[in-house]
């Protein structure tokens, strides 16, 4: 296909500021920029088409740096909890998706937040037992770092009193020493276990329905880590050579491979072509803060007697990342808490990766000046979560305490000493929408006050800054600096297309944009 796009405003990322007239494209490659009349005449003819931006404004494809894609579609075809205020709203929400599910089916919800609540408490089995006494019930926390259970799913799983707390998770037990239903990290995986497998028609239609969600939001691609959830590695890995990798569903998806799931991965055919293709090994670290399970140095202020959970001890990060290195793979590592931070910068120095390679850092959300003084001479890049500050103030606060917030959340001073920064949503965990996170970036407001500060206001990136992370930083960090994120000669034709320009509108109206249209590969995916 050859086209010559015209008649807008078009930002090529090259520099701040920088505007062309047109662009010319040909079989999904940027061939030309410059001026409606010179490309004309230089590439016009019959098979040529001449597409009008009609006054919108057209960007590089905006890339969500770190995701979980299929996840992100459950919240799709699942019962989502994300928006309810009380747990009363919770329970109504269960009982209500419960008559649409045939007799033993699990009953499963994502996305509850206790720190929206007025008073803020974990949903447990006492909670659910009493709408649910048979069936069981699996309700994910919003950060996916905890879960609800009631006590037929306890059951299903063989938990009880007597069940030790696995290396990396807790199982919290009420006051008689039973299991209360709540369960934090690698505790929910006994849980998981239990869980009937998913169908490969479940996962092809949770991957179709968050691709499609995506196109309306103005993604053109995204780093998605969901090989270990659904079984057999087999199932995603069909599910993306089915929709992406065919070119039914064009989206650009860059795969991380769990450890947990590298072995099989290897044993795989695997999808290939300009929608597919495979990352770094990934590891958690560590938890979240909404659990209090991220690794902190020093305890939680608003609960001293615990620091958070270690995921792997310290022998065994250090193993994982040289199996990594053995099979000529980079990590991402999930790291929230500085302590985390700390020991996954300590295991890349003993074990660094191949020269001009770097590692990836998920999220960096607590850090102190000594840390960020580190990252900044070591070979990594770092994938943050710009949503984070909307939806975790002003509760974060009282977590960490006032000390630590001066250099949480960091993303100005990190970019500041030269880090290579990528933005993305962790979807579902938060809104995969990325014009919330460029508006989170430049705002740091939170989203429970509206009206609110602007939470260290000093860490506010600009607009253009902002949205470097989505289109550049998601480029940079899986090497594709040369091909994607800008507007220019040799690089894929993948657009964002914005009914406004967020240059010149009030950053508080950013989240109001409309996308106009999302291109992939030259090909127009979506269309309001």
């Amino acid at each position: 296909m050859k086209a010559i796009w015209h008649g807008g405003f078009i930002y090529t990322m090259l520099e701040e500021g920088d505007r062309t007239k047109a662009v010319y494209i040909e079989d999904g490659i940027i061939k030309g920029t410059g001026s409606y009349e010179l490309l004309k005449k230089k590439y016009g003819s019959p098979e040529t088409e001449e597409i009008s931006l009609d006054g919108a404004v057209m960007f590089p494809g905006f890339v969500d740096s770190h995701l979980h894609l299929i996840g992100h579609g459950e919240k799709q075809l699942q019962l989502d909890l994300s928006a309810l205020t009380s747990k009363e709203a919770i329970l109504q929400a269960a009982k209500e998706r419960e008559r649409q599910l045939p007799e033993g089916d699990w009953l499963i919800g994502e996305g509850w937040n206790e720190n929206q609540f007025e008073t803020p408490d974990y949903l447990t089995k006492h909670d659910l037992d009493r709408l649910f006494p048979d069936r069981p019930v699996l309700l994910k926390r919003i950060c996916r770092h905890a879960i609800a259970v009631n006590s037929a799913a306890l059951q299903a799983a063989g938990i009880s009193q007597n069940t030790p707390d696995p290396d990396g998770g807790v199982i919290v037990k009420d006051t008689n020493g039973e299991p209360a239903g709540l369960l934090f990290d690698k505790a929910q995986d006994l849980i998981l276990k239990a869980v009937p497998p998913v169908s490969q028609h479940y996962v092809d239609e949770a991957l179709t329905a968050a691709i499609e969600d995506c196109w309306t939001k103005g993604l053109t691609g995204g780093h998605s880590e969901d090989l270990s959830y659904y079984g057999d590695a087999s199932v995603p890995m069909k599910a993306y050579g089915k929709a992406a990798a065919s070119g039914k569903y064009p989206f650009r998806c860059h795969l991380l491979v769990h450890h947990e799931a590298v072995d099989r991965w290897e044993q795989l055919e695997k999808p290939s072509g300009p929608y597919v293709e495979f990352g770094a090994m990934k590891i958690f670290a560590d938890g979240a803060l909404g659990g209090r399970t991220a690794l902190l140095k020093e305890p939680y202020q608003d609960d001293p007697s615990t620091n958070g959970v270690q995921v792997h001890d310290d022998e065994t990060l250090g193993r994982l990342i040289q199996k990594a290195r053995e099979k000529g793979m980079e990590v991402a590592v999930h790291a929230i808490g500085d302590l985390a931070f700390e020991k996954v910068l300590n295991a890349i120095e003993k074990h660094p990766p191949r020269n001009g390679r770097h590692d990836r850092l998920i999220h960096a959300q607590v850090l102190d000046d000594e840390l960020i003084e580190k990252a900044a001479r070591m070979p990594i890049a770092l994938d943050l979560q710009p949503h984070f500050v909307a939806s975790d103030f002003p509760w974060v606060i009282d977590r960490l305490g006032k000390d630590r917030m001066n250099t949480a959340f960091a993303w100005k001073t990190l970019m500041s000493k030269g880090v290579l920064c990528a933005g993305g949503s962790d979807a579902p965990i938060e809104p995969v929408d990325p014009l919330l996170g460029i508006q989170s970036a430049v705002l740091r407001k939170s989203s429970h006050e509206p009206n609110g500060p602007s939470y260290n206001e000093s860490e506010c990136l600009t607009v253009y800054e902002a949205i470097k992370l989505y289109t550049e930083g998601s480029a940079g960090i899986i090497y594709k600096e040369k091909s994607r994120g800008k507007i220019a000669e040799g690089y894929d034709a993948d657009f964002t297309v914005l009914s406004n320009d967020p240059f010149t509108i009030d950053p508080a109206q950013l989240h109001l944009l409309d996308i106009k249209k999302t291109v992939i590969n030259g090909q127009i995916v979506y269309e309001k």
